[in-house]
């Protein structure tokens, strides 16, 4: 069922995709009718959020075990006594999975109404509170402590400060004003913290602000996977290219249980903080941020300081998280950029990936990966990296829990089967309510977490040898 309208893009984005997703291999594969239902459940799918918060356990500080006892505890707080399961991955063993509980169609609409960004609107699909900074209009009169609708602004055109707005706009629940209208709107100093606290939102899923903040780390299941495909080994030294917020770069630390060296490069400097803190919070302190544009990290001297440019074959292991168009973040119901941002990022892929295979030891792995769909930043960019560098080989993933690459860039199908493509269009969205779950089995649980996540690439490759 579709509560939300299809993700809305601008028109020749839209054709841009759908070229991608009807390209002549897959037409002549699924033929016309499939291909277009295809891509028409796609862009339904990506207005929705995915079935399951995910979160990965920090294993350097505490136990799986011991963080889910204590997620059980907060959820039952969270949701007033409501029991809610929440699932080991048996293949990724330090997440832990969460169902959401939705859409849920029987909240009342309040007279009085909180327009929020869409940015703000999505993670509240997620989870979150409304924080001031994305409330974009309050009602007239709205109070402290009034009960209040919750909507998202769409197409982004509501004004700031306005006590109506009557254009295109989803309902994403009620919740308790925290201030009034006048205190959200009338200071010259923009306020911070939580604007409208949510308690009834459409989708139930449990709020991580402040939760077990050194224990856990909120992450979508794919981005925990691709730590696990690189695979790092104690004692290795690591390059996390594009590091930001760190969540890879700490899980790439953990997993090597803090002994070895992983370097996170950023080129923005607040990013880069952010990745300074995380690790200090999580306590992985192999970890070292440096705030460099990864496409210069090649250098013909070695840095005495450790850090960038680094000699060629310094490194064991590289993951290129590379910058891309993130169309297969969910949920979003608009899309806002434009077709000559969407393909720029192509050619600034290929610039860091031709560092990475410089920078990478023979017999070294790099691991590729976006949370974009389309096909010229995914398959094409493996295609391309295969004709270009006959250095290197893909390799099959561990674990493999999306399916297989898509079809159209000319790739064999051994070779669509090294890839790891999550495509949130392979099934149809469950409406969970509590009776669902009481009655559903564990094995089916886990096959929907796989099945029903953002969109996202993984590939893996060996240098054989040098360059």
């Amino acid at each position: 069922m579709f509560l939300f309208p299809q993700i809305s893009m601008k028109p020749e984005v839209e054709d841009y995709l759908r070229a991608s997703f009807k390209n002549k291999e897959i037409v002549s594969a699924l033929g016309v009718q499939e291909a277009e239902r295809k891509f028409e459940t796609l862009l339904n799918h990506l207005s929705h959020p995915p079935a399951f918060s995910t979160v990965r356990v920090n294993t350097h500080l505490t136990s799986v075990k011991h963080v889910k006892d204590l997620l059980l505890e907060e959820i039952n707080k969270q949701f007033n006594g409501l029991s809610v399961p929440i699932l080991q991955h048996p293949d990724v063993q330090d997440v832990l999975l969460i169902p959401v509980i939705g859409p849920r169609n029987n909240i009342n609409r309040q007279p009085y109404e909180v327009i929020v960004g869409a940015h703000c609107g999505n993670a509240v699909l997620r989870g979150a509170h409304v924080y001031v900074p994305g409330i974009i209009s309050a009602s007239k009169f709205m109070r402290a402590g009034d009960v209040v609708s919750v909507y998202s602004d769409i197409e982004g055109k509501c004004k700031k400060g306005a006590k109506e707005f009557d254009g295109k706009k989803a309902f994403l629940g009620n919740g308790i004003s925290e201030l009034s209208r006048s205190e959200i709107f009338g200071l010259s100093s923009p306020l911070k913290g939580i604007g409208i606290r949510m308690t009834e939102p459409v989708y139930l899923s449990p709020s991580f602000d402040n939760v077990l903040s050194s224990s856990l780390f909120l992450q979508n299941l794919p981005s925990a996977v691709v730590s696990h495909v690189l695979n790092p080994q104690r004692g290795e030294k690591i390059l996390d290219m594009c590091a930001a917020p760190g969540g890879k770069t700490t899980h790439i630390a953990a997993l090597m249980h803090n002994q070895g060296e992983v370097i996170a490069l950023d080129k923005i400097p607040n990013k880069v903080e952010k990745i300074k803190q995380n690790a200090a919070l999580l306590q992985l302190n192999c970890i070292r941020a440096f705030c460099y544009n990864g496409t210069k990290a090649l250098g013909k001297v070695e840095n005495r300081q450790g850090g960038p440019p680094f000699l060629p074959e310094s490194f064991d292991r590289i993951l290129l998280d590379a910058p891309c168009s993130g169309m297969g973040q969910r949920p979003n119901m608009a899309y806002t950029w434009t077709l000559k941002e969407v393909t720029s990022y192509q050619p600034l892929q290929r610039k860091l990936f031709t560092v990475a295979v410089q920078l990478l030891k023979p017999g070294g792995v790099l691991v590729y990966s976006t949370c974009t769909i389309t096909l010229a930043e995914n398959e094409e960019q493996v295609a391309w990296a295969l004709a270009a560098f006959p250095c290197l080989q893909l390799l099959p993933q561990e674990p493999h829990i999306g399916g297989e690459g898509m079809l159209g860039a000319g790739l064999s199908l051994d070779q669509l089967k090294q890839l790891q493509r999550f495509d949130p269009s392979v099934i149809a969205l469950k409406d969970t309510d509590l009776t669902s779950l009481k009655n559903a089995r564990r094995e089916d649980m886990i096959w929907l977490a796989n099945n029903d996540s953002i969109g996202f690439f993984i590939a893996k490759f060996i240098k054989r040898e040098s360059v």
